[in-house]
């Protein structure tokens, strides 16, 4: 339901009476209803007896939904029970899930991590999955996961006929991050300003925003932030995972993201995409991007509609999709990267209301939820052929880990100066008279909401932090302020 795993208990009656129907209830969907035919073709093609009476299977609890292929091996394990070709009860110390092909292969099934993450919440010995699974199932410590191919293999194991070992991860090897090479900003001609900006961005967590018109590097910057960020801590690895597992987006081989994710939605996106939701509601791409970044190219192509309805988590955190029969929470705590020309034109205009109207798309109360706005001019002709190539990543990793590194001894958790509350703010972000009277001007001829007036203090703390400096001074709240490019009264 959602990301997490239900527990289904799958009964099997086999009679020795009536005639030969088999029949499915406990609310199973037409691609639940259908797959008895292929558990049926399964057993009897791997050599063992199919019931010749009547058979009912019972899937529960009988008022929630059952969909997908995972109950597949369940229902003929429960079968060859009935039958006896399983001799004993050795299954109920297991979670089993797993889809079957005609000729009694398993195949890969969605949502493996929640599935173990349940079986040890409930006690279970371990849990038997197909061998494509397996892997993504041992990221859980303190369970056996028994990674099996057949369906002839299963029954020998629960027949104790085949011994098997519990599968074991090998380390890196498992490893997103193998899978994908490091981009550097060394690649970006000039552009150090915009790198400054960035800097700050990602040593808070705080959204950004770059405008300038088409081949400024914009999108070169945003694809290499997330090479900057702190890896993913265990726990919120096991919460991106989880994610991407009951999705089925895992890749191949990969046991654990240990990357940050980066999803980069095209502006064609609806709401449901970009949010989630549907009949069974699924995450969409800001819960991709949980512990992450959302990167939103051509800002104001997209729908005014959906961007509104990033408002919310990016406020909260996490996304509420409600429905009659309840509501399920998907998290969502992502940094906002997008990128935008000036005008429609792409370049930037003397005409004020060319730009005024393209920015109209965007609303003022979206605007206010993204820490900085930064311009990225066109690069001059002797910076882009010079043979300097101008910070780099490892230097902007350097400054951010140092940041990041400060502000976990402060808070002494996950929360970065983009996500404090209220109380923290104040413990945290006090002014000094003269940042005082720099905030008072600023607020008056900016027009900043209240809203804004607590970004440029985190934003702030954050120029402080890439300093290691205690306390937060004039020119780091200047810098703060100017990153404010497009607030205006609304």
């Amino acid at each position: 339901m959602g990301i997490d795993a239900l527990l289904c208990e799958v009964e099997a009656d086999v009679s020795n009476r009536g005639l030969a129907k088999t029949t499915v209830v406990g609310l199973p969907q037409a691609a639940v209803k259908e797959s008895i035919e292929r558990v049926r073709r399964a057993i009897i093609n791997c050599g063992y007896p199919f019931p010749g009476h009547a058979l009912l299977i019972n899937l529960a609890p009988a008022d929630v939904k059952k969909e997908g292929p995972a109950l597949d091996l369940p229902m003929a394990v429960g079968i060859l029970r009935g039958t006896d070709s399983i001799a004993e009860d050795r299954h109920k110390q297991f979670l089993v899930a797993g889809e079957l092909a005609l000729d009694g292969r398993l195949r890969k099934i969605k949502g493996a991590l929640s599935m173990a993450m349940l079986a040890k919440e409930k006690g279970f010995t371990g849990v038997i999955l197909p061998e494509e699974n397996a892997h993504e199932a041992a990221v859980v410590e303190g369970l056996e996961v028994y990674p099996v191919s057949s369906l002839s293999q299963a029954v020998s194991f629960l027949n104790q006929q085949l011994p098997l070992a519990p599968f074991e991860l090998d380390g890196q090897r498992y490893a997103a991050s193998a899978l994908s090479p490091e981009l550097d900003f060394a690649d970006v001609r000039g552009q150090e300003s915009v790198k400054r900006a960035v800097t700050v961005a990602a040593g808070g967590g705080h959204n950004l925003l770059m405008i300038g018109p088409p081949g400024t590097g914009k999108t070169m910057l945003a694809r290499r932030i997330a090479a900057v960020l702190p890896p993913l801590s265990r726990a919120e690895s096991l919460e991106t995972t989880r994610i991407y597992s009951a999705l089925g987006l895992l890749p191949d081989g990969v046991a654990l993201m240990d990357q940050r994710p980066v999803r980069t939605p095209h502006h064609s996106a609806t709401a449901q995409a970009l949010i989630g939701g549907g009949t069974i509601p699924r995450p969409g791409e800001v819960s991709l991007a949980h512990h992450g970044i959302l990167f939103l190219d051509e800002l104001p192509e997209f729908s005014r509609y959906v961007l509104e309805t990033l408002r919310q988590p990016l406020e909260s955190g996490e996304v509420t999709i409600a429905r009659v029969h309840g509501s399920i929470r998907f998290p969502a705590q992502f940094m906002l990267v997008a990128a935008m020309n000036p005008t429609a034109s792409g370049f930037a205009s003397q005409n004020p209301r060319a730009r005024d109207r393209y920015l109209e798309k965007l609303s003022g109360p979206l605007l206010d939820r993204i820490d900085i706005h930064v311009e990225v001019p066109a690069v001059p002709y002797p910076e882009l052929t010079g043979k300097t190539s101008g910070t780099d990543t490892r230097t902007i990793r350097q400054r951010v880990h140092a940041a990041r590194q400060i502000q976990q001894k402060r808070f002494g958790n996950a929360t970065t100066n983009a996500t404090m509350n209220s109380k923290q703010l104040k413990a945290h972000c006090e002014l000094s008279e003269g940042c005082l009277r720099l905030m008072k001007q600023a607020m008056t001829e900016l027009g900043l909401s209240a809203r804004a007036y607590d970004k440029v203090r985190r934003v702030a703390r954050t120029i402080a932090d890439l300093e290691s400096a205690k306390d937060i001074q004039e020119h780091h709240l200047a810098e703060a302020v100017q990153y404010r490019l497009l607030d205006r009264r609304f």
